[in-house]
Parts: C-alpha cells; sequence; structure tokens
C-alpha cells in the first residue's frame, strides 16, 4: 500500500471497487511540510484535529474505554529503520461539517487504529477509520460564505437544506477508510498523502453516494488541508496547545457564554444571508448538554481562523482572541 501511494501515476483519483455495499474512492495529494511537523499539528492529544481538517470536522473526540485502547500520543518519535512499529487504537466521536450540495452534517462514532512504522528510510503514517453503527440522523446546515473560508451554521434540525427535499432523514449506514501518510526524500520536505475511503448513505436504506461524491469530498479535505498546514502565518503547535488548555481550563460558565455568542453570530449571519427565516433569532438556544470538548474545539476553530487572516463572526473584540488566551509563539 505504501508503495503504490509512492509510485508515479497517469492520475491521482480513482474509483474503486464497491465493498460492503459501499462505493469507493481514491484520492492522493502532496502537502510541503517535513513529517514531524505535520505529526505535531494533526496527531496529537495537545492540538485539537479539527486544526488541520477544518472544512471536514466539526468537533472530534478521541476515547480509550477499554484497556486495549490507548491515549492519543501527545507526542510521536521517530521510528529507526529497524524499529517496531507504533500502533495506537482508540474510538472517536466525530461531527462534520455540512455537505457542499445538501447541507447535511451528521454525528457518528469510529474505531480508529494509528499505525506509525518506518518504510525503506522513511517515516510512514497509517491511520483507519471504521465506522460503528449508523450515524445520527442528518440536520439541517448552512455553508456561510465560501466554504474556504470554514464558517457553518447548525440548525440542529433533522433534514436538508436542499429545496424539495426538507423532509429527507438522512443517515450514513458505513464508512471506512485508510489513509496513508508518507514522509518524502525531497527538498523541500513534504508529506505524501493517499486516502482509500468508502461509503454508504442516504435515506429509506438506499444509497445515494457516488464516487464522485467521496472524491468531492476528499478534495475538499485537501483543500483546507494544505491551507492550514503551508500558511506561514500557522502559529507553532506550543502555541496552538497553550490557547488550547486557556479555553480548556475556562470556568464553565465563561467558556459556555464565549460558546454561546458564537453560536449567535452564526445564526445571525445565517439570517442575514438569506439562509433561514428572521423567526429563527428568537429561538432560545441552549447548551447545556453540548460537551465542553466540542465547545472548546469550534472556538478553536475560530482562534486558527483569525491567525490565518479569515474571517470570523466573533470578532477580534472577543475575550477569546485577548493576548491572555494567545501568548506569542
Amino acid at each position: 500500500m505504501v508503495d503504490y501511494v509512492l509510485t508515479s501515476k497517469n492520475g491521482r483519483e480513482y474509483s474503486l471497487p464497491e465493498s460492503n455495499r459501499c462505493y469507493g474512492a481514491y484520492y492522493e495529494f502532496d502537502t510541503k511540510i517535513a513529517f514531524p511537523r505535520f505529526m505535531g499539528y494533526s496527531y496529537s492529544a495537545l492540538v485539537p484535529a479539527i486544526i488541520a481538517r477544518p472544512s471536514s470536522l466539526r468537533y472530534s473526540i478521541w476515547s480509550n474505554p477499554r484497556s486495549d485502547m490507548q491515549k492519543m500520543p501527545s507526542s510521536w518519535s521517530a521510528i529507526p529503520p529497524e524499529g517496531a512499529p507504533v500502533v495506537i487504537r482508540g474510538l472517536q466521536h466525530d461531527s462534520n461539517t455540512p455537505d457542499l450540495t445538501t447541507g447535511v452534517y451528521y454525528e457518528y462514532d469510529l474505531k480508529r487504529t494509528l499505525i506509525l512504522f518506518n518504510h525503506k528510510g522513511r517515516q510512514v503514517l497509517i491511520s483507519i477509520s471504521k465506522q460503528i453503527d449508523e450515524s445520527n440522523v442528518g440536520k439541517k446546515g448552512v455553508i456561510l460564505g465560501n466554504d474556504n473560508d470554514w464558517t457553518y451554521f447548525y440548525s440542529n434540525e433533522p433534514g436538508t437544506m436542499k429545496t424539495g427535499l426538507g423532509w429527507v432523514k438522512s443517515y450514513i449506514y458505513d464508512y471506512f477508510s485508510v489513509a496513508v501518510y508518507v514522509e518524502s526524500d525531497s527538498s523541500p520536505a513534504i508529506v505524501r498523502t493517499g486516502v482509500f475511503q468508502w461509503l454508504r448513505a442516504g435515506w429509506l436504506g438506499i444509497n445515494f453516494v457516488k464516487p464522485g461524491d467521496i472524491l468531492g469530498g476528499m478534495k475538499r479535505f485537501a483543500r483546507s488541508f494544505r491551507t492550514v498546514l503551508e500558511s506561514p502565518r500557522l502559529p507553532a503547535p506550543s502555541q496552538l496547545t497553550s490557547v488550547y488548555q486557556s479555553l480548556s481550563r475556562m470556568p464553565a460558565l465563561g467558556l459556555a457564554s464565549e460558546y454561546a455568542a458564537l453560536q449567535q453570530a452564526l445564526r445571525s449571519s445565517a439570517i442575514q444571508a438569506g439562509k433561514i427565516r428572521k423567526s429563527e433569532a428568537e429561538k432560545k438556544q441552549s447548551f447545556v448538554d453540548t460537551p465542553k470538548e466540542q465547545m472548546v474545539e469550534e472556538l478553536m476553530l475560530e482562534y486558527l481562523k483569525m491567525t490565518l487572516g479569515k474571517p470570523t463572526p466573533l470578532g477580534k473584540q472577543s475575550p477569546l482572541f485577548s493576548p491572555a488566551t494567545t501568548p506569542l509563539p
């Protein structure tokens, strides 16, 4: 599999054979980043997963409830040529961003396995994901402005924003993928990514996903992944960790207040854009059942957007962007 990802090909995207009633696709891309730096941003307990995947994830919560599962490492050491692979297993609860076509977003649980090893002198990470059961019912979401700005409104209402299909109760029935990240021997350094992915989603038990839809989602992921990790404005991992820990240590009332301000700003933006009715502004919102980790990760996205020069509905006057919260690198 690693050699396949490294092999020169006529193209970098393909349909894959159907598996377990899921359509599949393969997509490959390069990111200009050194492998240790890639690992520090993408697979660290101290840097939330949303940082490298802002157009794909609303939030992602890793857990290790059983004795045969491990915590996500805070840092990784390079594997020597004859060294044994490092294998990490865990469970992950994810919520994705609104779909480009339907605006639907989902929550789902995954089994995850991460394998770091040395392949012919190169560091390689293989990330394996398999969905557990079907997702929660799909809910109505809105992409506000350009998708490349990563600003999304989440209604918490089942259905889709697509005209004529608002009634649809859709689900992700099954999802599994293998992502291969390979260190280059080039200068400047790159990480080559090859993703094999299968998906079955729709409504009334019918799969409406085609290989082209899967490729579209992977290209969307690759764009934001490269935008973040190749940006000269990207804060050092230590700075992101510091902000993440500051938010995590905020008093519950303060964190909930900041999160409520973000959700209200997103709702107002959706109303101004004509995506939802003005009467929606009068609805009372409660975040009592919102996990703390989710609130922190969504606020971290706004911090990331601010540092990369993208618009944020919170505005720079937010306490989130105060010097106390955003230490110098």
